[in-house]
């Protein structure tokens, strides 16, 4: 039998708008479940994306149970392995809630299916993969592949990326490229504006 205090119940009831949340943002890919860790045979509180086949009213994992036992169990373990009763691959994540004294007393659960990317990966790989025959012809500017991979290692550096870099970097990146030949190779700037998402009148001004 739960036990339940003003406090708890409040907790509760915005984890159910938290999952819910969850689940219209990840629909229909990810399902959200909501456990009430004060009732383990029931804990099941609510069940969003339900692809699983589990209800309310169904009993705690075994996570969940380790939880109730131990209040220094993980509070996050993120991304682990689990897989549906179907045999599905799942991706999974949980989140156990404690009240004010430190008892657990909820879990927020996300289960990925990954079936459904690997179905749509197998769509792109199929879509993308090359005929056998292999004239001799060329679209892009040589040299336009070492300017991008340049372009990337400077972004990592900084730990942003290409399109998110700043007019100070963006100049620094210049002169990165300038000092290593890069600006050389035929249509250098044009390359370099549109992997930055910006005017070439813009590469041009950070190159002054």
């Amino acid at each position: 039998m739960k036990k339940t205090t003003a406090e708890q119940r409040a907790l509760l009831d915005q984890m159910e708008q938290v999952a819910k949340g969850l689940s219209e943002t990840f629909s229909p890919f990810c399902e959200v479940v909501l456990h009430d860790l004060r009732d383990p045979e029931h804990a099941i509180l609510a069940i969003h994306n339900n692809l699983s086949g589990r209800q309310p009213g169904d009993p705690a994992t075994e996570l969940g149970l380790a939880r109730i036992a131990d209040p220094d169990y993980p509070q996050v373990i993120a991304n682990y392995p689990n897989r549906f009763s179907d045999g599905r691959q799942v991706k999974s994540t949980s989140i156990g809630i404690k009240d004010s004294n430190g008892k657990y007393i909820a879990a927020l659960c996300m289960n990925v299916d990954l079936s459904l990317f690997r179905g749509l990966q197998g769509m792109l790989d199929q879509f993308s993969a090359f005929g056998g025959e292999r004239p001799d012809e060329t679209l892009e500017v040589a040299g336009a592949d070492v300017i991008r991979g340049r372009i990337d290692q400077f972004a990592a550096r900084l730990a942003t990326t290409p399109r998110a870099m700043k007019a100070p970097d963006r100049r620094a990146l210049l002169v990165e490229l300038k000092e290593t030949g890069l600006l050389d190779v035929r249509r250098a700037m044009e390359i370099v504006a549109a992997y930055l998402g910006v005017s070439r009148a813009t590469v041009y001004n950070d190159a002054k």
